[in-house]
């Protein structure tokens, strides 16, 4: 890796705040220092959590830093949210920053990645982005391992966290406020019970929320319904109506593939 970004010279590192784009960022800035940006897209799509562990990163490390707004809630065609809809964020997101570099923009996508179904490499091709762990064949366990020789520990262990906007069953148009309380739902579990993972999703049925087997197994029936009362009611609290109920974890349950057959 260190070789790629010494041949590859000046790079702008698309970082979301996720394990992936974060070790990218933090390799790109050791090796490459003043010649290394990273920017960071805020916006109601982007867990606050995410935009707040980059930016303690970021001032630790003293990166070149520069958090932008792409613009997708300004894009029908993202809210709308198509099966595709990735592919427009991405659009947004490589547009913006290319207007504000002329590096190779590189993203944190892995190799692992290549396996499923990614509208946004059409984006990022579209935009000469460039992606060195699909290059140097780097998945998923391994930046793990190296957020940790990094120095990054909790980096290291942190769950995959896809945008809001993934928790929005594929058809359900994207709203803000529907975001703000996904992100919510969260992060009470989160704060209140001893999960590997937890998404909360909508769907046309309803709010579904997914915990991973473990978990669901050890809450058991008391604690749950215990919990998805406190969950109906914040629910409640921001004006719609929406039955809650649990369900295991699912990657990407909420993508509706469209029957090409």
């Amino acid at each position: 890796m260190r070789s790629w970004l010494h041949d590859t010279q000046n790079v702008a590192v698309a970082a979301s705040g996720g394990v992936d784009s974060t070790t990218l960022a933090i390799m790109a800035h050791r090796v490459l220092g003043d010649c290394c940006t990273v920017f960071h897209a805020v916006s109601p799509a982007v867990p606050p959590a995410a935009s707040e562990r980059l930016l303690t990163i970021a001032e630790n490390e003293n990166w070149n830093y520069q958090v932008v707004n792409a613009g997708e809630f300004n894009d029908q065609n993202y809210l709308q949210n198509p099966v595709n809809r990735c592919f427009y964020c991405k659009t947004n997101l490589y547009k913006t920053i290319a207007s504000r570099t002329m590096c190779t923009l590189i993203s944190g996508t892995n190799a692992d990645d290549m396996e499923d179904f990614r509208p946004g490499l059409q984006a990022a091709a579209d935009y000469a982005v460039r992606h060195p762990y699909v290059e140097l064949g780097v998945g998923k366990s391994e930046i793990r391992k190296i957020a940790l020789n990094l120095g990054f520990e909790n980096l290291s262990d942190l769950p995959a966290s896809p945008c809001l906007s993934s928790r929005m069953e594929t058809g359900i148009p994207i709203d803000p406020d529907t975001l703000k309380l996904i992100d919510s739902v969260e992060r009470h579990v989160l704060a209140n019970i001893d999960v590997g993972i937890v998404r909360c999703r909508i769907r046309s049925s309803g709010m579904v929320v997914e915990l991973d087997e473990k978990s669901l197994m050890e809450i058991g029936d008391e604690r749950k319904v215990a919990l998805g009362k406190i969950i109906k009611m914040m629910v409640n609290a921001t004006g719609v109506d929406l039955p809650v109920h649990f369900d295991t974890y699912r990657q990407g349950s909420a993508f509706l593939q469209q029957n090409t057959a």
